[in-house]
């Protein structure tokens, strides 16, 4: 019998193992029937469609074929209209199937079936389609480097959890997908399940995970013909109400508006909006930002967000720049006036054109307009009023041209512009970037270069500067490795589309790791990454950085998930952006960064994540250490509640805190930040759900000790400079919204926001009182009802 059973299983990995190489592929079936949507299967038809089964494990254990008690089977229908997907997940444990009730594109803790497909079957990008045993949906745009869940198509679907399992029902109409005009289709096809209870994802066709890349893995659909792509021709009109109110001022505003997509042709959408609403966007969490570089923000606004994928390319865009803060500030010197700069630019109106022909090039353009800003400026004794302009109208622009080939490689080319009306200051970034990759998958050469051109405002000289890296790695086994170079020369500026921190700069890197493909008695995941990093100026040659990193990461048999990093800055190196000043710059101790992060499994009614982190240095008594507590409690599978607390101590940092004269003072300080984010989720259905999100931060920094920055970048006691530049920031946010989706791409929502924030030079360590006074003088509250209603123009074009 353990002969046999040895026999057996090697004729099962070989089937397996041949299956790689051998594409799978499967017949669409045609009808002309309908199909009722409902999760029943109750149409005789779905009985003749042909069955795509044999689903192998992606993870944890790659290869292994699933267990008969486990067993999928998915057929495939299509009309003229739509495809329609039927699966049956079988699970001998019907009781124990997962299935937390969540927003869209939240999978939650849940079994998932999703359909992936690639309608020109070119290996470069995915459509995929997700429903849980819950009923909610999820779809995302897919390529080897990115999942854009932002991507929102109008399709419909059904579940039913049964004695044998549960059963999924898909309608995805041709609206949703791209394919060529052929009249016969060969689309690349995929199948997923996830098996949540016990950490397990499968596909239908083979993924090894061995290969860099996985889309090139995918199967065939075949059996689809004498299609059309529809008409992609849809209006999303929008009417919203705000009220807002705080201690000086209460108003009302209507707002109304209309986004537009259109399908150009089968490959290409024109995406605009206007007369555009972001009112009910997530809330920045604002930090006390003392350091060099400005705060970088997540693009929360919707439309900057869907189907973005080709136009960070490159790394140029940073769409927050777009309606953000002005180029130039208003300043008064008389000191009876008051000046009010305006924080934002409005955006009047933005398009996006952007898709793939069939031979692989893909096309984006991007481009939005802002109007004119201007700050005020009162005079307290006479109390006129005039206006400054600090933005004129301005345009911004991205255009992308991107060629794949091969099915896993690309060369791309990008351009953003900023042109503001007048003197103002225009930029222009272009940048070739490209990703090339053995036919196999196994050997990848990546890079770039940039060329920037800055014409500055008014008489000021025009700057011009360029960005390149250059990169090799092998991708996929056990033993992975990488290495590479950059440059950044002093006047490469990409910040008036993208964001840049750095410039003036060449480094090199090399990385090292290790991984294990399958489970092992201890892990079902486990990693070890090693990284080495040298960065240098390029005008004095100082080392900017040197860093040695090792991350461990891993998942435990109980699908815990622990990991632990250290970084090793061995040598002492120099910041060059801290002292504010061109030229000047200040000593780093050496140091030493270690952090442990736990978290518990997300399966249980109650997990736990935590956070300790620490950063030693070679200097006396400078230090910092930090822990982070994320409880959170599934009470049902529509209630979840979330806790997350932060407390972070920074001991005798040094930092930059003014000028005086010709000295550039720093000052030496002690830190405490404290940050608390509850959470909450109550869906009363798939389409429907209540969430609550707030968060309180709070944190000061108390100056000890006053030091000037000395030309060789040490630091020296200062005695003579007594003013009080001590920091005390705290904020408050708070959302509670409901939000039905009420019909396919039609969205009601409402949301009561309440914020304040307050900074002070004087520091007050109770707590208590600290956040009772944001609540005294300042808090804001906001009102705000959003109806948008989705219309197709295939739906209503009989009426015309």
């Amino acid at each position: 019998m353990h002969q046999l059973s040895r026999v057996f299983l090697t004729l099962t990995l070989l089937i397996v193992s041949a299956s790689y190489s051998q594409k799978k592929s499967v017949d669409a079936k045609s009808i002309s029937e309908k199909i009722t949507i409902n999760g029943e299967l109750d149409e005789n038809i779905w009985n003749t469609a042909k069955v795509a089964t044999d689903f192998v494990m992606l993870e944890p254990d790659n290869g292994v074929p699933i267990a008969t008690e486990k067993k999928t089977e998915v057929r495939i229908l299509y009309d003229n209209e739509a495809i329609y997907v039927a699966a049956l997940l079988y699970d001998n444990q019907p009781d124990l199937i997962l299935k937390e009730m969540t927003q869209r594109d939240n999978f939650g803790t849940a079994d998932h079936f999703g359909i992936y497909i690639n309608g020109f079957n070119d290996g470069q990008q995915d459509f995929r389609f997700y429903v849980s045993a819950a009923g909610v949906q999820m779809d995302c745009l897919a390529t080897e480097a990115n999942e854009d869940y932002s991507w929102d198509a109008i399709w419909s679907s059904s579940v039913n959890i049964t004695e044998f399992g549960w059963v999924v029902e898909m309608r995805i109409p041709y609206a949703a997908l791209r394919f060529s005009e052929e009249d016969k289709q060969t689309w690349g096809l995929n199948l997923y399940r996830e098996i949540k209870r016990d950490r397990q994802k499968y596909t239908w066709s083979p993924l090894d995970m061995k290969i860099g890349a996985f889309l090139p893995q995918a199967g065939i659909l075949e059996g689809i013909e004498n299609i059309k792509p529809p008409v992609r021709l849809f209006f999303i009109p929008y009417a919203s109400y705000y009220y807002e109110k705080n201690e000086t001022t209460s108003n009302h505003t209507f707002k109304g508006g209309m986004d537009i997509k259109y399908g150009i042709n089968d490959s290409f959408t024109l995406d605009a909006i206007l007369v555009p609403d972001f009112g009910q966007t997530v809330y920045d969490n604002v930090q006390l930002n003392l350091g060099p570089f400005e705060q970088q923000f997540n693009e929360n606004r919707p439309f900057f967000t869907e189907g973005t994928d080709l136009f960070n390319k490159g790394g140029l865009l940073y769409s927050r720049r777009i309606g953000g803060s002005p180029s130039t500030y208003a300043y008064s010197d008389n000191p009876d006036e008051e000046v009010k700069n305006p924080t934002s630019v409005n955006l009047i109106n933005a398009l996006k054109i952007s898709g793939r022909t069939k031979n692989g090039l893909g096309v984006g353009v991007l481009n939005a307009i802002t109007e004119r800003t201007f700050a005020t400026v009162e005079n307290k004794v006479s109390g006129t009023k005039r206006e400054i302009e600090v933005e004129p109208m301005s345009n911004y622009n991205v255009f992308v041209l991107d060629q794949r080939f091969n099915q896993n490689s690309s060369v791309a080319f990008v351009n953003t512009n900023v042109t503001r009306n007048g003197l103002y200051r225009d930029a222009n970034v272009s940048a070739l970037v490209y990703d090339l990759n053995t036919k196999n998958n196994k050997y990848n050469l990546s890079g770039d270069f940039k060329y920037s051109y800055i014409n500055q405002y008014g008489d000021s000289d025009d700057t011009n500067g360029i960005n390149t890296t250059l990169g090799f790695a092998k991708k996929g086994g056990h033993w992975r490795y990488s290495a590479g170079a950059n440059y950044v020369s002093d006047e490469y500026d990409s910040n008036d589309l993208g964001i840049l921190f750095i410039n003036n700069y060449h480094g090199g890197y090399g990385n090292l790791s290790y991984r294990i493909l399958n489970p092992t008695g201890i892990f079902n995941t486990f990693k070890i990454n090693t990284n080495y990093y040298i960065e240098l100026h390029n005008t004095t040659g100082r080392a900017q950085q040197a860093q040695i990193n090792i991350d461990v990461t891993s998942n435990t048999r109980k699908n815990d998930y622990i990991s632990y990093a250290l970084y090793i800055n061995p040598f002492e190196t120099y910041d060059f952006y801290e002292a504010r000043m061109s030229g000047r710059f200040v000593n780093l101790p050496k140091n030493v960064y270690n952090e442990l992060y736990f978290s518990s499994n997300y399966n249980r009614p109650f997990a736990l994540d935590i956070n300790l982190y620490s950063t030693i240095t070679n200097e006396p008594n400078r230090e910092n250490y930090g822990i982070t507590v994320a409880p959170r409690l599934r009470v049902s599978d529509k209630l979840l509640l979330n806790l997350s607390g932060n407390v972070y101590n920074q001991k005798s940092d040094k930092g930059w805190i003014t000028f005086d004269g010709n000295d550039i003072i720093f000052a030496e300080r002690d830190r405490k930040t404290y940050t608390l984010q509850p959470s909450a989720k109550y869906a009363i259905s798939p389409t429907m759900t209540v969430n609550l999100s707030a968060r309180y931060y709070w944190s000061y920094a108390e100056n000890k000790q006053f030091l000037n920055l000395q030309e060789n970048g040490s630091l020296t006691p200062n005695t003579t400079f007594t003013e009080n530049r001590n920091s005390d920031f705290s904020t408050w946010n708070l959302d509670l919204s409901y939000s039905w989706w009420f019909a396919p791409g039609s969205q009601l929502s409402v949301l009561y926001r309440n914020n304040a924030s307050n900074f002070s030079r004087d520091i007050n360590r109770d707590v208590r009182n600290n956040f009772s006074n944001l609540f005294e003088n300042n808090l804001n509250n906001i009102f705000s009802v959003s109806f948008r209603y989705f219309i197709d123009y295939n739906s209503i074009k009989n009426a015309f």
